[in-house]
C-alpha cells in the first residue's frame, strides 16, 4: 500500500523555512545599516591633527613623520588626499571647498575653517572675517588673539601644540579630549594615560630625602 505525501505538512515546511530566511535577511540588513551609521559617525568626527609651526610634536602638521606626512592619508598636506588635494571638497587648499577642515581650541571653542578662500565668511583666510582678521580675536593671523605666539594652543608657537583640525563635517572634539592641554604645557599629549597622570600630580610626594 502506497502512502501519498501530506501537502499540508510539505507546506508548513516551506513556509518554516521562508520565515527563517527573511528573519536572517532582516538581521543581516540591520546590521549593515547600523554599521554604515557607525562609520559615518566615525568619519563625521575624524581627528586630523594639530595645525602648528612645531616640528617635534607628534600631531603636529609641520612634522613631515607625524600628522604632517605628505603620503598620510589624512594629513592636510597630502595633496593627493581628501583633505589635502586641491579639487577636493573637504580640503584645505581648495578654494571652493564648502567642507572644509575645522579648527578648535584647547576649550573646544571654533577657531574657523582651514581653508584657502577669501570669501568664505568662516575661513581663515578671509582677512576681513572673524576667523582671518588680524584685528579679530578669534582669528589665528592675530598676534595678539587666537594667533598669539606665547599662547600653548597657537599655530605660531613652534614650541606648543596648536589648534585641533577636524573633518568639515564634524562637530569638533569629543567631551573627553577637551581641555586635555593646558594653558601652560605645550608638551601635553593628545591623550593622557594613567602612566602619565603623575605629571599632574598636586599633592606631596616623598622623595626619599630626610629632614
Amino acid at each position: 500500500m502506497k502512502h501519498r505525501a501530506d501537502p499540508c505538512g510539505a507546506d508548513a515546511s516551506r513556509a518554516r523555512i521562508l520565515n527563517i530566511l527573511l528573519l536572517l535577511g532582516t538581521l543581516a540588513c540591520y546590521f549593515v545599516a547600523g554599521s554604515a551609521e557607525a562609520d559615518d559617525a566615525q568619519a563625521d568626527n575624524t581627528y586630523l591633527g594639530q595645525l602648528s609651526t612645531n616640528p617635534y610634536n607628534t600631531d603636529s602638521t609641520s612634522n613631515p613623520y607625524g600628522a604632517g606626512n605628505p603620503y598620510d592619508a589624512n594629513s592636510i598636506n597630502n595633496r593627493y588626499g581628501e583633505y589635502g588635494s586641491p579639487h577636493s571638497n573637504k580640503s584645505a587648499t581648495n578654494p571652493y571647498a564648502t567642507e572644509a577642515p575645522k579648527l578648535y581650541d584647547d576649550d573646544g571653542n571654533y577657531r574657523g575653517c582651514l581653508c584657502s578662500n577669501p570669501y568664505d565668511a568662516e575661513s581663515t583666510s578671509n582677512p576681513y572675517g572673524q576667523y582671518g582678521s588680524p584685528y579679530s580675536a578669534d582669528s589665528i593671523n592675530n598676534p595678539y588673539g587666537a594667533g598669539n605666539p606665547y599662547r600653548a594652543d597657537s599655530p605660531t608657537n613652534p614650541y606648543g601644540h596648536g589648534l585641533g583640525i577636524y573633518d568639515g563635517e564634524s562637530e569638533g572634539p569629543a567631551d573627553d579630549t577637551v581641555d586635555v592641554f593646558e594653558a601652560d604645557d605645550w608638551s601635553a599629549p593628545s591623550q593622557v594615560s594613567p602612566l602619565e597622570s603623575f605629571s599632574t600630580y598636586d599633592g606631596d610626594y616623598d622623595y626619599g630625602y630626610e629632614d
